[in-house]
Order: structure tokens, then C-alpha cells, then sequence
């Protein structure tokens, strides 16, 4: 680490702690050329991808863009908050792990959709409908036929 002040490469770690949520380290430091003392802060960067849309525009990921799309779908649903944001958890751990610098909206929303599925089917057919952009009727009901499939298996 650079002295602030004189711009030597020699600095020393006089003191390291770490702040009581733990993502932040704080060091005090020692220059050896001036004997000067400066602080500096660590903490991880974690950068999510960017979103590229179907129109070829590029967005941040945004966490509460992705939360109040869940909630929709989740309207007057008996579902909990905690497993909402545990899904929500879970995609952004998906999009850390691909290590990709861009994505496609259409990848998120997959995603999304799987979530959706394991959270509650109606929900899923809900964002299904709208994500999918059906165009008739035939194909609602083939989604409907999907998601109620696996419930007549564990009736038999």
C-alpha cells in the first residue's frame, strides 16, 4: 500500500479489525519512509452481472426490481417473506457463480421461473404468463398441464 503522504511503497500493519457486521476491515498503517499513520478500508466488491435486455439495452442488476416481480406474482399468496428472499439469495448466488459480466434477461428470468415454481404453482403461472407473452389460450393450458402433472404422480 502507497503512503497517502509521501507516495513510498514501505507501509506497515500497525492494526487490524474488523467492524461488527464483519465485512469491513479497517487497518492502520505505518510508513516507513515518513512515519506517518493512515487508515485504510477492505471490504469485498461483489458485482452482479449486468442485465442485457431483449432490446440490446444494458442495466445493473437490481435486487428490488427483482423482489417486487416476485412479490406480484405472489399477490394474496401464502407465501413467507423469508423464502421469498431466500430465492431471491439463491439467484444472485446463481449470477455471482456464473462469473459472467453480462446476461441475458432472458436467462433471469428463467430463473426466476424456477424459483417461482418451487415457491408456489400459482405464482409460477402467474409470471409464466406474463414472461412467456402467451397468445392463446392453448398455451396457458399446456402450462397448467405442466404444473399440475407432478401433483397427479403423488396422488397414484
Amino acid at each position: 500500500m502507497k503512503c497517502p503522504f509521501c507516495a513510498a511503497d514501505e507501509t506497515t500493519v500497525a492494526d487490524t479489525r474488523i467492524n461488527d457486521d464483519g465485512d469491513i476491515v479497517r487497518r492502520r498503517r505505518r510508513c516507513l519512509n515518513c512515519d506517518k499513520r493512515f487508515t485504510t478500508y477492505e471490504r469485498a466488491e461483489i458485482r452482479l452481472p449486468q442485465v442485457v435486455k431483449k432490446n440490446g439495452s444494458r442495466v445493473d442488476f437490481d435486487r428490488d426490481k427483482l423482489s417486487a416481480s416476485l412479490w406480484l406474482s405472489l399477490r394474496k399468496r401464502p407465501v413467507t417473506t423469508e423464502l421469498v428472499d431466500a430465492a431471491i439469495s439463491r439467484i444472485e448466488e446463481k449470477l455471482l457463480a456464473l462469473g459472467e459480466r453480462e446476461i441475458p434477461s432472458e436467462k433471469v428470468g428463467e430463473m426466476v421461473m424456477r424459483e417461482l415454481k418451487k415457491l408456489d404453482k400459482v405464482a409460477y403461472v402467474r409470471f409464466a404468463s406474463v414472461y412467456r407473452n402467451f397468445e392463446d389460450v392453448d398455451e396457458f393450458s399446456d402450462l397448467i398441464r405442466e404444473v399440475s402433472r407432478p401433483a397427479q404422480r403423488r396422488v397414484r
